[in-house]
């Protein structure tokens, strides 16, 4: 259901997503084929894999909120994009290597907080599952 404070965690987790299209993870000075050093920001579509990850990680996440019938696979998918959302995270890290000085941006903080409210939503929807198991007892 929509009521679920998993569905909270899942759309700010699709949200944020979608914000490292917008905002930048880290903002330095790379050089160009031509030993030319310009400014250059690193987002979510400066990469094509992370462009891929993070596409699936936001249409995945919005998918999963309409799964709430099915728990235990909404768990489990919503646990393997956590984990797609941590590689993810580490090629931006492998991303920093283009860059020869810079700063991560504060914005970097959308990333890192996808696998936050992954594991939010599955704690959510572990509880859910358990609630739903103790009152099968009851009947």
């Amino acid at each position: 259901m929509i009521q679920r404070i998993q569905t909270v965690w899942l759309f700010l987790a699709a949200l944020f997503a979608a914000l490292t299209y917008k905002f930048p993870f880290y903002s330095g000075n790379v050089i160009n084929k031509e030993n030319v050093q310009r400014f250059e920001k690193l987002l979510a579509s400066s990469n094509f894999l992370v462009l891929i990850f993070t596409a699936g990680l936001i249409v995945g996440t919005i998918i999963m909120i309409f799964m709430y019938k099915n728990r235990k696979q909404q768990m489990w998918l919503t646990a393997a994009a956590a984990g797609l959302s941590i590689i993810n995270i580490v090629l931006y890290f492998t991303e920093l290597k283009k860059f020869i000085s810079g700063n991560m941006s504060l914005t970097a903080v959308f990333a890192l907080a996808i696998p936050v409210f992954l594991f939010l939503a599955i704690n959510g929807i572990w509880k859910d599952e358990k609630l739903v198991k103790s009152l099968d007892k009851l009947r």
